[in-house]
């Protein structure tokens, strides 16, 4: 498994790069769950992660607004992101999911075609009215996504592990390696969380609270990520 660290700024980003991330993941807490940061935050980031790790940039909690997701897609490749990650909140179909999906991998691939495109379902989908993340994998895959991903949408503490069982999530990640793709779990990650995370073995999980303290509104430390790592393995 790989570690995907979440910085809002330059000070988080080096010490989750001290720590030792294996992907760094820049957000915006402050939007949303999967809030965009500013392109000119992602561009200082890459510039600092430049030949060392892979770079993520989220580009928000979005509506069923494909030429807005595409547009924010492109800029956040464009600032420097290797993986451009796309939180499909409004989404509430997977028809929709598809559509949106293929409008944000055709503009971050005719860009840059080595990028990489990450579509993020969210668990506690029943109560924001989101789509299953059970169907996002199938709607990624044929969209052409690279990644599929399950976080929280709201923020109040609770896991991603109390609203989708250990079965649950051992399908969504059998789904999405059936169907060609990488697989990443967050939302709210603790440390009692990494028993069950290290047998279910998805590809990526991804973390801000527990690397800051238990609270993502603090800042990220580099020896908790220190920590996490060495609980990884």
């Amino acid at each position: 498994m790989r570690l995907l660290v979440s910085p809002m700024n330059m000070v988080e980003a080096q010490a989750a790069l001290d720590g030792g991330a294996d992907i760094l993941d820049v957000k915006n807490p402050k939007e949303g769950s999967l809030g965009a940061n500013f392109p000119w935050i992602i561009r200082e980031v890459a510039d600092l992660v430049r030949g060392k790790v892979p770079l993520s940039a989220t580009i928000g909690d979005l509506d069923y607004k494909p030429g807005t997701a595409s547009l924010a897609a492109l800029g956040a490749a464009f600032s420097g992101a290797d993986y451009v990650k796309a939180g499909l909140l409004g989404i509430n179909a997977a028809d929709q999911a598809e559509e949106m999906m293929t409008a944000i991998v055709r503009a971050v691939k005719d860009y840059d075609s080595g990028k990489k495109v990450v579509a993020s379902g969210y668990s506690d989908f029943a109560r924001v009215g989101s789509l299953s993340p059970l169907l996002l994998p199938a709607a990624a895959a044929r969209a052409g996504a690279d990644v599929v991903m399950v976080d929280t949408a709201v923020k109040d503490g609770r896991p991603t592990f109390d609203f989708m069982s250990q079965a649950d999530l051992q399908q969504f990640i059998d789904l999405g390696h059936d169907a060609g793709l990488e697989v990443a779990i967050a939302g709210s990650i603790g440390f009692g969380h990494l028993e069950l995370l290290l047998r279910l073995q998805p590809d990526i999980i991804g973390v801000r609270g527990i690397v800051c303290g238990g609270d993502r509104r603090s800042a990220v430390r580099a020896d908790l990520v220190v920590k996490l790592k060495q609980a990884l393995k």
